[in-house]
């Protein structure tokens, strides 16, 4: 019977130390999960944008791209194309073209990035915009914010 009293009162004074310790330990291994949307823009000026491809790449914090959404001018109302290998490395590289005639001039929206954020290290992009060109297949000054 001591025998069995003595194991009884450990087990009272054990458990709540050990069920204390796993509750810090869970708590501390989860990191705060949020999701942003980031919409890039492109400014063509007067000149037709017919066709774009640009980089973001991830300099700071962790974050996974979980979603493109298309743009907000018709031409560029299907999500855009992208490098799905380039995603494994923090970084996305997107494209897309119209060959229509009804075709943006000036800022316009052309994706929205969904994003998870991971962490609570606030992210750092770096973004470079590769080429745009216009409907003929000419390369345009054009200039990328996020």
């Amino acid at each position: 019977m001591k025998s069995i009293t003595v194991i009884l009162i450990s087990a009272c004074l054990i458990v709540p130390v050990f069920a204390q310790q796993f509750g810090q330990r869970y708590e501390t291994e989860q990191p705060r999960v949020r999701f942003v949307s980031m919409p890039v823009y492109i400014d063509s000026g007067a000149r037709t944008l017919a066709a774009y491809q640009f980089e973001l790449k991830t300099k700071a914090g962790q974050v996974k791209i979980v979603g493109l959404e298309n743009g907000e001018h018709p031409a560029f109302s299907e999500p855009p194309y992208y490098d799905t290998a380039a995603l494994a490395k923090d970084r996305i590289i997107v494209a897309a073209f119209n060959t229509g005639n009804n075709l943006p001039t000036g800022k316009t929206r052309v994706v929205t990035i969904q994003l998870q954020v991971i962490g609570d290290v606030e992210p750092q992009y770096e973004i470079s915009l590769i080429v745009a060109a216009d409907s003929d297949g000419n390369e345009i000054p054009a200039e990328i914010t996020y």
